[in-house]
């Protein structure tokens, strides 16, 4: 037994004169996360290190749940769930619990990456990362197989090379302080996805459409469907009817009230990110380049990007404090909805009223409406990649 023990010890740990990303190549995330994470003094590039795989590793335990449980890659609304990822023949059945299990796990691993972080601060440091060195170990095994690559993976989030202006063989991030705070944003924006999913109680809605779903194919018996409506649109009638579901129900004020907190933070970190970038002066392997750098992934990003981002964050910003107004059909040229509102007693969704207004006037009030001139002009700039560049700029 000893004897095991010190084989998976060595296993784990570091290869003399191994560099962090071939560790991670080597071991994984979780293993090299859990090393890092047992150093009694970790540097700096330890701690933005630790910080990055427990995001990433977030992102691989919703991976695994999806895998064990066979969630297909057709949530397309949705964070995580749209990833692609290898099919599991021996998947076991889907329960609503999984998606509050999935949802909480991601959510304390942003926590947990944002306390690496927070004690890493504003200190430099600078870390090489091989994007070829970063795997999901989606089904598992411990073992790095075919899909499981972070560039299979996340390849169709950005654009499957649509954004692409000199393709990079094989790419390596210098990552430094200001990526630090790009980080710290993205946990807070999924950080406030999983309060608002949780907000709304999802389970009993994905159960009631479960339920409903299998009484309907108990009837179809022995003969095949008349048509193929059902197998091109039956699942994403269910997904919708899930949301939908959930979303008539009045949501939970606290958990409401704590994404939008993450959602101003997103913003505020997001912009303190475009601040320390705006004054790097190396051109070295850039995750998010400022004008006078350019991208260690080879994406083709516009000079003018960052300046139009935040206008683009500011706007939203605004709109989250009540400032200006979101526009409504029926609530003419002088007033909209106020967004601040909504959030500190947030309304159940009823399609029909909504629609119609009435729903939302206990939230409607005169002023300044909000404008799409922001997000116009950046998707102008970005030649209608603007969704893609959103993801990837947070």
């Amino acid at each position: 037994m000893r004897a095991l023990a010190l084989m998976l010890i060595l296993a784990a740990s570091p290869l003399a004169a191994e560099t962090l990303s071939e560790e991670i190549g080597r071991t994984g995330l979780a293993a090299t996360e859990a090393r890092l994470a047992a150093l009694p003094a970790p540097t700096n590039e330890d701690l933005f290190a630790l910080a990055g795989l427990r995001f990433l590793g977030g992102v691989e335990a919703a991976l695994q749940l999806r895998w064990q449980t066979g969630i297909r890659a057709d949530w397309s609304e949705l964070p995580i769930l749209r990833l692609p990822i290898p099919e599991n023949p021996a998947a076991r059945p889907f329960a609503p619990s999984d998606f509050t299990a999935l949802v909480t796990g991601l959510d304390a691993d942003m926590e947990a990456a944002r306390a690496a972080l927070t004690q890493l601060g504003d200190k430099p440091f600078a870390l090489d990362i091989r994007l070829a060195d970063l795997w999901f170990d989606i089904d598992g095994n411990g073992q790095r197989g075919e899909g499981e690559d972070i560039g299979t993976v996340a390849g169709l989030t950005l654009g499957g090379g649509r954004m692409i202006n000199a393709p990079v063989t094989d790419p390596v991030i210098t990552f430094d302080t200001a990526d630090a705070a790009w980080l710290s944003a993205y946990t807070h924006f999924l950080s406030g996805f999983v309060s608002t999913a949780l907000a709304y109680d999802p389970e009993p809605a994905i159960q009631r459409v479960m339920d409903s779903s299998a009484a309907i194919y108990a009837l179809w018996g022995d003969t095949p469907p008349p048509n193929a409506m059902d197998m091109m649109f039956g699942r994403q009638v269910d997904r919708i009817a899930m949301v939908l579901f959930a979303l008539s129900k009045t949501p939970d004020k606290a958990l409401a009230a704590d994404a939008y907190d993450h959602f101003l933070t997103m913003i505020a970190e997001n912009r303190r990110f475009w601040a320390m970038v705006a004054l790097e002066d190396d051109n070295r392997n850039e995750w998010v380049p400022n004008a006078r750098q350019v991208s260690g992934l080879g994406m083709f990003v516009p000079p003018e990007t960052g300046e139009r981002w935040q206008a683009v964050l500011a706007e939203a910003e605004r709109a989250l404090k009540g400032e200006v107004l979101i526009p409504h059909w029926r609530f003419g040229a002088e007033a909209g909805i106020n967004l601040k509102k909504a959030f500190e007693n947030p309304p159940a969704v009823d399609l029909v009223t909504w629609i119609q207004g009435e729903g939302l006037l206990p939230y409607a009030e005169k002023g300044p409406r909000m404008t799409l001139e922001a997000w116009n002009d950046f998707e102008r700039l970005v030649s209608g990649d603007a969704v893609l560049f959103a993801v990837f700029l947070n």
